[in-house]
C-alpha cells in the first residue's frame, strides 16, 4: 500500500485540534498502531497582504506566532479525507503543508 508523509505547521494553540482531526480522517496509521504523529515546536513568520482576512496579525505587518511542525503517514486511499480534515480543522486562510511520497 502507498505511504505519504504529510507535514503541518500550526499554531501552537491549535495543535491537538488538527492532530485530532487528521487522525480522525486516517492518518498516523502504523502497523498494529494509529495516533503516530511527531510535533516539534519553532516560530512562523509571515506577513497577510492587501485582500487577507489573517486570523491572527495584521495586514501589512510581518507576524511571528509559536506554531508546531505536525508529521504524519497517510496511506494513499485515505490522503484525500485526511487534507479535507486538516484544513477544515487548520485556524489559517492558507495553510502551509507538504505532501512527500514514500518509497
Amino acid at each position: 500500500m502507498q505511504k505519504y508523509k504529510l507535514v503541518v505547521f500550526v499554531p501552537q494553540t491549535d495543535l491537538e485540534k488538527v492532530r485530532i482531526a487528521i487522525c480522525n480522517a486516517g492518518a498516523g496509521k502504523l502497523g498494529n498502531y494509529d495516533n503516530c504523529t511527531f510535533m516539534s515546536p519553532g516560530v512562523g513568520t509571515f506577513r497577510p497582504l492587501k485582500g487577507a482576512k489573517p486570523r491572527i496579525g495584521k495586514v501589512g505587518r510581518l507576524e511571528r506566532v509559536g506554531e508546531a511542525r505536525l508529521e504524519t503517514i497517510v496511506l494513499k486511499k485515505d490522503l484525500k479525507k485526511v487534507l479535507a480534515a486538516m484544513k477544515k480543522a487548520h485556524p489559517y486562510e492558507e495553510v502551509a503543508y507538504e505532501v512527500y511520497k514514500l518509497v
